[in-house]
């Protein structure tokens, strides 16, 4: 099966300044905007918003 753009890959960068990413997959049509999530943050050692970058 063949990858298409309707689930992309994404990075989310931590809003923290450390530089640290997580990478995922998200579905378009459910989320058209720019995501925001509340991940943990090793290098800080605390939860804080990722956002997503392309």
């Amino acid at each position: 099966m063949a990858r298409n753009e309707l689930r992309p890959v994404i990075k989310l960068r931590s809003t923290a300044g450390t530089g640290f990413t997580y990478v995922t997959r998200k579905n378009r049509r459910n989320d058209p905007d720019r995501m925001v999530l509340r991940k943990f943050d090793p290098r800080v050692g605390r939860h804080v918003d990722f956002k997503e970058e392309r």
